[in-house]
């Protein structure tokens, strides 16, 4: 049976390391399932894995999965939504995957399938240790307040939403059940929103979590207007700093070998990424999924349409 290395001081995650098993599929599903309730954080390490092992392993505890559309990403699977991470070589603050966006996705799945030479360490921080660090004064304000994201609609999203390119002022202010935005229009443009808590609890503990967007947009993008407070004023930069500092104060990285794989709550936990060596053969291969053995974000619309099976989103205007 796989040796399981819980938790230290300066690791977050809890190590499974094989012992004897070639694959990852060879480790119970239920033992999977309790060591991720529990910490949030597992790295499947000395397993033999290559990318349709890797995708059994994810899909078998997901309901459904959603394609990533920003850039510089490699198709690997189409059919069953797996990609590369980032191509990029730049490093990346701490993130949720997807938190721009309302399907931000319960799980992350990242395997190891040629790993760098040097650098290139996915970074790995847990929300609730952070929130727990940050100044009682602060982290009681910050779990008072909302972040809304705005952005403007294109006409893909709106047919995706509306069954029309060209919804009417009538149809926009009573969106459909399922859709997760709120609509207005600005001059000839049509703005799309949404809304989520500074902080939040995630799926598994009852300890607030930070787990929002507001570090990448500001380290990563440069963007200090969006997200916003859902009364459109901007988060202080004190703020950001401060959670910033406490986060890095926290992170470990995960130096990769072949074979590895990580499996994040992206409800609990960051992640981010040191700077990547170019041209060094680096393949991380990433699905991002929603839970068969976990109740939906009470966030979510009803019949929420990304956990029903393989979701690609409306192609949306920006990066951002």
């Amino acid at each position: 049976m796989a040796d399981l290395i819980p938790p230290a001081a300066a690791i977050p995650y809890l190590t499974i390391r094989a012992k004897g098993e070639k694959s990852p599929l060879e480790v119970s599903a239920d033992t999977i399932i309790e060591a991720y309730k529990n910490h949030g954080a597992l790295l499947l390490r000395g397993f033999t894995t290559d990318l349709d092992i890797f995708a059994r392993f994810a899909e078998q505890f997901c309901s459904g999965s959603v394609f990533n559309e920003s850039r510089s990403r490699q198709v690997l699977d189409d059919s069953r939504n797996i990609q590369s991470v980032s191509l990029g070589t730049a490093a990346f603050p701490l993130h949720p995957e997807l938190s721009r966006e309302p399907w931000k996705p319960d799980v992350c799945f990242f395997a190891c399938l040629n790993p760098p030479r040097r650098l290139g360490a996915t970074t790995v921080c847990d929300g609730s240790d952070l929130v727990e660090r940050l100044p009682p004064a602060l982290r009681n304000e910050m779990a008072t307040r909302r972040l809304r994201y705005t952005r403007q609609t294109t006409q893909d999203e709106l047919l995706t939403w509306f069954g029309t390119s060209d919804p009417s002022d009538t149809q926009l202010a009573d969106p459909p059940a399922h859709c997760p935005f709120t609509f207005h229009r600005d001059g000839d443009q049509v703005q799309r929103s949404f809304s989520r808590p500074f902080l939040h609890r995630p799926m598994f503990t009852d300890r607030l979590a930070f787990g929002n967007f507001l570090l990448f947009a500001r380290y990563g993008i440069d963007r200090w207007d969006f997200p916003v407070f859902d009364d459109g004023t901007l988060v202080p930069p004190a703020w950001t700093h401060i959670i910033r500092d406490v986060g890095e104060g926290i992170t470990a990285a995960v130096a990769w070998r072949r074979g590895d794989i990580l499996m994040l709550d992206n409800t609990r936990f960051l992640h981010g990424r040191t700077a990547v060596v170019p041209r060094d053969g680096r393949l991380i291969a990433s699905y991002f999924g929603y839970l068969n053995f976990a109740h939906a974000n009470e966030e979510d619309p009803p019949e929420a349409p990304w956990r029903l099976g393989k979701f690609w989103p409306p192609r949306a205007g920006s990066d951002a």
